[in-house]
């Protein structure tokens, strides 16, 4: 027979303070059932979950842990758990695991309170709350400043719709972002990234400019927006919003280029994923002129967009080849997949148009980034407040391993 106690050390970080317990603790050929530790501000928790065989004296034990670890400034606390709580607590391993992510610009009580609140009215348990954004000092703080907490649940979930509706209104009624996964195999085993280009990779719809340049932005954009709210077929609209650029000199495509200007965390986003190894895409229902720009720019390793057809350096109103619609995209993505050896479930595709859909829907991790109310609401994750970046955080990606990928 044995007895399990837990072991929990608090007081100030410093070296030496794991090493002086579990010293102690081999001694005695103690075995580690569970261990965890967290530093917060300098200050440490460290919990052992202990079994100790009934031959040892373990009082004689702890008093030596507590004397060692009192001399170290650190207070400690022995708990005796019942075989019968030991045993349950084994049986809890094998629930489901979910994650769950606030992404905000400044972190309030406010927030993680009622994420816990929610958490707990479904039922799951949290095992551990993780900052993954950086430490920002108070005075540096800026409008594009982020902060982002991680939440390691356990539980069944009777109803995961239930749940993500219910994080999608807690979201918007905080005017944050909270995102929610299973904590599965793929979560961290991503391997390509498609993007949506304009409004997504940019922070303008390029045919909108284009429409200004030509004398006809207010057609154009009354047909873009309606489009982009899934009120008209995407094919349709395309070809009616072309048709209004004909005549349109072709250096207005380099005009338009140089002004525009890359969404939020798009460069930061980019170079981390090229240093950590995965392949990146742009699926876009714009033009291959602006996408090729953007591929020399960040360093896409594809790029499938409409290609504008221009006869005698003027637009002619129309594209050449298939149009690169919802569909399109799906089937790119796909495509792409299957020619890299890549699993459905480790794509990520970004986009903020109905067109976007079909896309999101099949990629094993879809975020409607800044999207439409209509996207928004139909996709599995979405990112309204932070840039292009914080999408490293869904992928448990903290800021400190960022800057070491990149290093």
């Amino acid at each position: 027979m044995s007895e399990v106690t837990l072991i929990k050390i608090a007081g100030p970080d410093k070296p030496g303070i794991s090493l002086s317990a579990t010293a102690l603790l081999a001694e005695c050929d103690v075995n580690v059932l569970d261990i965890g530790q967290a530093v917060i501000h300098n200050n440490l928790a460290l919990g052992i979950l202990a079994e100790t065989a009934t031959h040892i004296d373990r009082p004689a034990l702890f008093a030596r842990l507590t004397s060692k670890l009192e001399s170290m400034g650190m207070s400690i606390e022995f708990d005796s758990v019942n075989p019968n709580e030991y045993e349950s607590w084994i049986h809890e391993q094998g629930k489901p695991r979910h994650i769950v992510t606030l992404l905000v610009r400044k972190v309030q009580a406010k927030h993680i309170c009622a994420v816990t609140e929610l958490v707990a009215s479904h039922g799951l348990n949290i095992d551990k709350i993780t900052r993954l954004s950086g430490r920002v000092p108070l005075e540096k703080e800026t409008e594009q400043s982020k902060a982002c907490v991680e939440f390691s649940l356990r539980g069944e979930l009777a109803d995961e719709q239930v749940v993500r509706r219910s994080l999608l209104e807690l979201a918007t009624t905080l005017n944050i972002d909270i995102a929610y996964q299973e904590d599965d195999m793929f979560r961290r085993n991503r391997r390509l990234v498609v993007f949506d280009m304009d409004s997504t990779l940019i922070e303008a719809e390029v045919i909108d400019e284009l429409a200004k340049v030509a004398g006809v932005g207010e057609q154009v954009s009354t047909i873009t927006e309606s489009a982009m709210r899934g009120e008209i077929d995407f094919n349709e609209s395309f070809r009616r919003r072309v048709a209004l650029l004909k005549g349109l000199e072709e250096s207005a495509l380099e005009q338009v280029a140089n002004q525009l200007r890359l969404t939020e965390g798009a460069e930061t986003l980019m170079m981390t994923l090229k240093s950590l190894g995965y392949k990146t895409a742009i699926l876009s229902g714009g033009f291959s002129y602006f996408g090729n720009r953007l591929r020399d720019k960040l360093g896409f390793d594809y790029v499938y967009a409409n290609e504008l057809d221009i006869k005698d350096g003027l637009v002619t109103g129309e594209v050449t080849g298939q149009i690169v619609d919802g569909n399109r995209k799906a089937e790119l993505l796909k495509d792409i997949a299957r020619r890299e050896n890549i699993a459905l479930q480790q794509v990520i595709a970004v986009g903020d148009g109905a067109n976007d859909l079909p896309m999101l829907s099949i990629a094993g991790l879809g975020i409607a980034f800044r999207a439409k109310p209509l996207v928004k609401a139909s996709a599995r994750q979405a990112i309204s407040n932070l840039g292009l970046d914080s999408i490293l955080y869904l992928l448990g990606i903290s800021d400190r391993e960022r800057l070491a990928a990149r290093s």
